[in-house]
């Protein structure tokens, strides 16, 4: 089965607004094709998307301008060879919003995870309103002393929007959790695509090559960045690496 691109859904919703029809029923037309290209995308990661995610995913999609990038400071930038490069960035202090799933695999337990946090950002919320987000998205993964599986949970996270940063709205679901964390540095290396167990296992070990053996660096502890949703073809992600106390 062929997956429908970003840009046929791009060219769908053009042609939908044209058609003759109350906007109430291209508005449903367009929620109905957009949650049809979520799926699609999910069986190929074998996971199972509920109805009720249909209306979330066509507000994070009428709202997608409201995305505030994280704040950082580059620290400094390294290239071992042409397109084998890394940088080192901090990230402040912040409240995030993160809930932690343990499925079968890693790509599962992303998914079941962001699910409940898109119903936390469009009204699940002591605000019941819609509360924007920020990007990157980040999964922390735990992975064995040889890097060759994963183990434990995976927690699914992102930074509140500079507006809910003092007085962050409480969730209504418990699994979704407010914390705060402490200033962080990194060191982050772009790939792109589909992100899975395999493609970021692979990753790991290219960036272990590039830093070499760098004992400030926390090992078994990563941190995947994501840029785009899901259905993005040839999405934008990075591995981070977490530096510790030098």
């Amino acid at each position: 089965m062929s997956l429908i691109t970003l840009e046929d859904l791009n060219q769908l919703e053009d042609e939908l607004m044209e058609d003759d029809g109350t906007q109430e029923q291209q508005q449903d037309n367009l929620a109905q094709s957009q949650f049809s290209h979520w799926e699609a995308v999910a069986t190929a990661h074998r996971v199972s998307l509920p109805p009720d995610i249909a209306g979330p995913i066509s507000e994070m999609s009428r709202q997608s301008h409201m995305r505030e990038p994280i704040p950082f400071v580059p620290l400094s930038y390294h290239e071992k060879v042409q397109d084998e490069a890394y940088e080192e960035r901090q990230y402040p202090a912040g409240k995030w919003v993160c809930i932690r799933k343990q499925e079968p695999l890693y790509e599962q337990s992303t998914a079941y995870g962001f699910m409940q946090l898109m119903r936390y950002i469009c009204k699940e919320n002591s605000r019941g309103r819609y509360l924007g987000m920020t990007v990157p998205v980040l999964n922390r993964i735990q992975m064995n002393e040889n890097d060759t599986a994963f183990v434990g949970e995976v927690s699914t996270e992102f930074y509140l929007p500079a507006e809910f940063q003092q007085d962050p709205p409480l969730p209504q679901d418990p699994e979704v959790l407010i914390i705060d964390r402490e200033s962080f540095r990194v060191i982050s290396r772009v790939f792109y695509g589909a992100t899975t167990e395999e493609s970021i296992r692979r990753e790991v070990n290219q960036l272990w090559a590039l830093v070499g053996n760098m004992n400030t660096v926390l090992r078994g502890t990563y941190l995947v960045a994501t840029y785009e949703n899901p259905t993005v073809p040839h999405r934008r992600n990075e591995l981070w690496f977490i530096r510790q106390g030098e």
